[in-house]
């Protein structure tokens, strides 16, 4: 499923559901009313943590093609890459905690505030087919959210293969026999894991804010449509700031 109502999602997307008129359009269509957590991205770790947000730097994301694909890495590793790419490097990747959760994650190209946001698009989605309250994301339903190259899904793949082959057996659980053991030394909130040890192509894997759920990402963009930065909102906060959960006030 490629696009969900708001009013599925818990904390800030519940909230802002009814600020999207059921008569809106594509060229209607506002990610301000979607996210109001934009500025996460840009904010220096001194202003975040003025607001309670705590940050984490996970590392750099290797992107050997640019195509990015966002997902659940346990149910949806095979996810289509989005249609806009950047051009292959190693970037990185940022968390933002508040509540004990992690409320949002971004991936950066390129430094500056984004002069624009655009909803991040997998092939075959379109804008103008959204109605009401509808939005483009991913599902999530192991917990977990990611990024990776597409050319990395192989190398899951591959690593399953090994696993089996130790274990001279085809059940196997890739969280439990793989990612378990490197993501508890963070607390189970993140890993940035690389599936195949000697091979370029890794995974950053983080606790989607509070759980299961369906979650928009965004790119942010500089005034000649350079992408600066892409961010997947978890709807924990409101407004980008970690001192009052949603709704109080």
């Amino acid at each position: 499923m490629s696009k969900w109502p708001m009013r599925t999602m818990r904390g800030l997307l519940c909230a802002v559901a009814a600020w999207i008129p059921s008569s809106a359009v594509a060229d209607d269509f506002d990610v301000a009313k979607l996210s109001s957590n934009l500025d996460l991205a840009s904010l220096s770790d001194a202003d975040l943590s003025a607001r309670s947000i705590t940050v984490f730097h996970m590392g750099d994301l290797e992107l050997t093609s640019g195509r990015i694909v966002a997902s659940d890495p346990l149910v949806g590793p095979d996810r289509s890459a989005f249609v806009r790419t950047v051009p292959p490097g190693n970037y990185p990747v940022t968390l933002y905690e508040a509540f004990g959760r992690i409320a949002a994650a971004s991936l950066r190209f390129a430094d500056g505030k984004p002069a624009r946001w655009e909803l991040a698009l997998v092939p075959d989605q379109d804008i103008a087919s959204l109605k009401g309250d509808e939005f483009f994301g991913y599902p999530v339903d192991a917990g977990l959210g990611c990024y990776m190259d597409v050319d990395t899904y192989p190398l899951i793949q591959e690593r399953e293969q090994q696993v089996r082959t130790q274990k001279s057996s085809s059940d196997i659980n890739y969280y439990d026999d793989v990612l378990a053991p490197e993501i508890k030394i963070n607390d189970d909130k993140y890993v940035m894991h690389r599936p195949v040890a000697g091979k370029r192509g890794n995974v950053a894997v983080f606790w989607s804010g509070w759980g299961d759920g369906f979650y928009p990402v965004f790119w942010g963009c500089d005034a000649n449509d350079r992408p600066l930065v892409l961010f997947t909102d978890f709807g924990v906060t409101e407004n980008a700031d970690g001192r009052h959960e949603p709704g109080e006030g």
